[in-house]
């Protein structure tokens, strides 16, 4: 069984990625065509990190926290109401804010998968994880966000709206 602060910590990274997985369903149906498949391809990267994290878990025998899951989906839902009434008419701010919650959601499982690896180093338990190959991931998966966002950026603050 593992420790009680490394259960907690990881039930929080798994708690983000409900919120994560909630908000790229919600974005998806907010844009056209093209962000919709991006938006889609990154639920799909961060649900197959979700997995590697529940792995983990299980492998640890860390037990998934109901209360922070129903936490996590409620903290999302309150997200999804923030962003809308930001921006009624569903355009460029609520796409900005909501790639700017993702993009700041990933720079924390990479914080994640870095400290796991630290940790390892001493905890035997804990080795066995690609967590450079996760790290990597989580750099790609930001950089294709700030990609977007910044070109949403430039759409939500130009000189038309």
């Amino acid at each position: 069984m593992a420790n009680e602060h490394l259960a907690t910590y990881l039930n929080d990274h798994l708690a983000g990625s409900v919120v994560a997985l909630e908000l790229l369903e919600y974005l998806e149906g907010q844009v056209d065509t093209t962000l919709e498949r991006f938006l889609a391809d990154l639920r799909t990267d961060v649900a197959a990190d979700r997995q590697e994290l529940e792995a983990l878990m299980d492998r640890l025998h860390v037990t998934a926290s109901s209360p922070r899951r129903a936490a996590a989906w409620l903290t999302e839902k309150v997200t999804e109401l923030k962003l809308r009434l930001d921006d009624p008419s569903a355009g460029a701010l609520l796409l900005l804010e909501g790639l700017e919650a993702l993009g700041l959601g990933i720079l924390g499982k990479r914080a994640l998968w870095r400290a796991l690896a630290a940790a390892a180093e001493a905890e035997p338990e804990l080795q066995g994880v690609d967590y450079a190959r996760l790290e990597q991931r989580a750099e790609e998966q930001h950089r294709r966000v700030e990609g977007v966002r910044l070109d949403t950026a430039k759409v939500a603050f130009g000189a038309a709206n």
